[in-house]
């Protein structure tokens, strides 16, 4: 087994570090503030090629692995979390999409993800269903060839932002296999969006999307009729692991600040670090989120090696972002005043942070998969 990473993935690493140093850490605090991303800053994600991570070559895409992505959102995460969000979409996405459409269609879509012209939301959640995703109630009602779009989807990731969604509803009957899942416009008539207030994360532009009368048809479904449900779930095998590295990469940032401060702080004449209460707790620290990210980057070398990513992607989604909430808690008290104060380096990250244990499925949820893949399903929850 290889804990390094290969000479290409290293300079991925330092290439996005930098670029991340350079436009996107110092307009972090300013961002969340005005609740939106500053103005350009899609526009140069685009520029260097973070839509096309895992795009296909043809397309115009980089054809990186899973790996190298989960590195690049590491590395976003540290800057500033929220920047992630359409990155992480257009790696999930891309990679529905390349699963289950047709040559013309990924001809027209994939080529605008990848140069950051089209960014894409993923409308899967609903008001009355987020775990529950199979019972998703928003309908695709029959319309000559195609179908007509009306209900609500809420809670999604870069809302304000998104030109084109992947939309799930239901064309058949109840459970899984009823839905459909289409790629569409999201800035045609009928479609209304609306921005949603929040803890943290704020300029990532959660909102809600509410879809009256919208007609979409053949051409804009993908796969076939019946199965987006079974699409989107094998898009979370890797998704996961996406999440928990980002919930890292904050919670590292956070933690080599409050290191830096501890070496730094004096108190009783001498640095704060050398007191066993001070050093201790940061030491425990640094060890999960190292922990943490081993199961993370094997369940991403496990996709990109043929092998079933589930089980080390959901113990990472359950555990990696709890740690590393505490890991950026833990880091706000070490800093003291410093940690609490709105303006310091520690506070925002707290709030965001927060959020990673929601997003792609709770803990529950993904302790469900695990039990399941561990006990059987006759014997699991």
């Amino acid at each position: 087994m290889d804990f390094e990473f290969t000479s290409d993935q290293q300079a991925l690493a330092k290439r996005v570090r930098e670029f991340a140093a350079d436009r996107i850490a110092p307009y972090r605090r300013e961002s969340d503030v005005r609740r939106e991303y500053r103005p350009g800053l899609l526009a140069e994600l685009g520029e260097e090629g973070l839509f096309a991570l895992r795009m296909p070559e043809e397309y115009g895409g980089l054809g990186l692995d899973a790996t190298s992505a989960g590195i690049a959102l590491e590395e976003l995460a540290a800057a500033d979390l929220s920047v992630c969000y359409p990155v992480l979409n257009a790696a999930l996405i891309g990679g529905v999409l390349a699963a289950n459409c047709a040559p013309e269609q990924l001809a027209g879509w994939l080529p605008p993800i990848s140069r950051g012209e089209s960014i894409v939301a993923l409308c899967l959640t609903e008001p009355g269903h987020g775990t529950d995703a199979a019972g998703i109630e928003m309908r695709a009602e029959p319309d000559g060839d195609g179908w007509v779009l009306n209900g609500e989807k809420t809670s999604i990731m870069i809302a304000a932002y998104a030109t084109h969604g992947l939309v799930f509803a239901r064309t058949g009957e109840a459970g899984a296999h009823g839905i459909t899942a289409f790629y569409i416009r999201l800035d045609q008539a009928g479609v209304n969006r609306e921005t949603l207030p929040d803890l943290g994360c704020r300029s990532g532009g959660r909102g809600r999307f509410v879809f009256d009368g919208v007609r979409v048809g053949p051409e804009d479904v993908v796969g076939q009729p019946g199965l987006g449900f079974a699409a989107v779930m094998r898009g979370f095998g890797v998704s996961r692991a996406y999440i928990s590295l980002m919930a890292l990469g904050v919670a590292k940032a956070a933690l080599d600040e409050a290191i830096a401060h501890a070496g730094a702080r004096e108190a009783f004449g001498r640095p704060i670090g050398t007191f066993q209460a001070v050093a201790f707790p940061l030491v425990e620290h640094a060890t999960m989120l190292h922990a943490a990210r081993l199961v993370s980057f094997e369940a991403l070398w496990r996709a990109d090696n043929g092998m079933d990513p589930r089980i080390p992607s959901n113990m990472a989604k359950w555990w990696a972002p709890k740690a590393a909430m505490e890991a950026v808690h833990q880091s706000l008290l070490t800093m003291g005043h410093l940690g609490w104060a709105e303006d310091g380096p520690i506070a925002q990250r707290l709030r965001d942070v927060i959020g990673l244990q929601l997003a792609d499925g709770t803990a529950a949820a993904t302790k469900l998969v695990v039990a399941r893949k561990l006990l059987g399903r006759e014997n699991a929850p």
